[in-house]
C-alpha cells in the first residue's frame, strides 16, 4: 500500500509511518530492515551513534526496493557539532551507509550547554548545499533553539525529533511545530515500561478498551493516535510480524474522545528518561 504523507512548510514529504532502527545490527537487524521494506515502510531512521549506518545501507542494498522509492535519514552526534567536524562526519556517515545522499540529516542533540548547535546548523545547511543531504532538520530541539537557528541562518527545519507516547503527548511543542510547518517525529512512540512508570503504556486499561473496540491491538492504537494528531511515528522492532502489526494502522480511525482519552494519561514528568534537552547532553 501507499503510505499517506505529511507536508513541510517547504513541501517537503515524508511517510505518515517510518522504522526506528536503534539497536538493529549485523546480519539481524540487515534481515529486521530489509523485511520492514518489503512490507512497505519507506523511511528508515538511523545515526551516527547507532553504530548501524552501515546496516541501514546493506538492507537497502539486498532490498527489492529502489533506493530513489526509500527515504533515509540520520543525525549528528555532539561531539561532531563545530563546523568542520560536523562536515566531515556527515561525510563518513555517507561512505558507513554506502549511499550517495541522506533523504534528510539531523541535529541529534542540541547540547545547550556546549552552545555549538548553530554551527552544527550552518554545516547541515551546507551539507545540503552540496547535495550530500536534501534536507535538514533537528531532533530533540525546544522551540527556543529552533527560533535561534532561524534568527541565525535563516534557515529552518523541516522536522523535529521529540520523545513523544501518551505520557508525554508534547501537546505545546506539536502545536508551535505545526503553526511553523515542522513537521514532529516521535522517538519512543509506544513508550517503554521502566521505574518512573507502574505500567507500559501498552497495558493502560483505558488503550487496551479502545483497542478491543476496533479488533487492534494497544501499539495500533497508539500509532493511530500519533497520526491523527498529525504525528510521523517511528517505532522499532526486529521481528516481522510486529513490523507488519505496526504497520497496519491505516484502516480505522478513532473518534475526538478516545484520542482525549489516550492524551490523558499525560503528564508533566511523563518522560521516561529523564532525558529533558534542556539539560540532557548526549556526545
Amino acid at each position: 500500500m501507499s503510505i499517506p504523507m505529511y507536508t513541510a512548510y517547504n513541501d517537503f514529504q515524508i511517510p505518515q509511518l517510518g522504522m526506528g532502527t536503534y539497536k538493529l545490527r549485523g546480519k539481524m537487524g540487515v534481515d529486521a530492515i530489509a523485511a520492514a521494506l518489503e512490507i512497505g515502510y519507506r523511511y528508515l531512521d538511523t545515526a551516527y551513534n547507532y553504530e548501524n549506518e552501515g546496516t541501514v545501507g546493506e538492507a537497502i542494498r539486498q532490498s527489492s526496493v529502489n533506493r530513489e522509492d526509500i527515504q533515509v535519514a540520520s543525525k549528528l552526534p555532539g561531539r561532531y557539532h563545530d563546523y568542520e567536524s560536523a562536515l566531515t562526519t556527515i561525510e563518513e556517515s555517507l561512505y558507513r551507509t554506502g549511499l550517495n545522499y541522506f533523504d534528510l540529516y539531523l541535529i541529534h542533540w542540541p547540547n545547550p550547554k556546549q552552545d555549538q548547535y548553530v554551527d552544527a546548523w550552518k554545516a547541515l545547511i551546507e551539507a545540503k548545499k552540496r547535495g550530500w543531504v536534501k534536507e535538514i532538520g533537528v531532533s530533540n530541539f525546544t522551540q527556543d533553539y529552533i527560533e535561534r537557528l532561524i534568527a541565525e541562518t535563516g534557515e529552518k527545519p523541516v522536522l523535529n525529533q521529540i520523545e513523544l507516547h501518551p505520557y508525554f503527548e508534547q501537546a505545546e511543542l506539536l502545536a508551535y511545530h505545526q503553526s511553523q510547518g515542522i513537521i514532529t517525529q516521535a522517538w519512543c512512540p509506544l513508550g517503554r515500561a521502566n521505574e518512573k512508570v507502574a505500567e507500559s503504556v501498552l497495558e493502560l486499561p483505558k488503550i487496551v478498551t479502545i483497542a478491543q473496540k476496533y479488533g487492534k491491538t494497544p501499539a495500533q492504537v497508539i500509532l493511530r493516535w500519533h497520526l491523527q494528531r498529525g504525528v510521523m511515528a517511528i517505532p522499532k522492532s526486529s521481528k516481522p510480524e510486529r513490523l507488519a502489526e505496526n504497520f497496519d494502522v491505516f484502516d480505522f480511525e478513532l473518534t475526538d474522545e478516545e484520542l482525549t482519552t489516550i492524551s490523558s494519561y499525560s503528564r508533566a514528568d511523563g518522560r521516561l528518561a529523564n532525558q529533558d534537552p534542556e539539560e540532557h547532553e548526549e556526545f
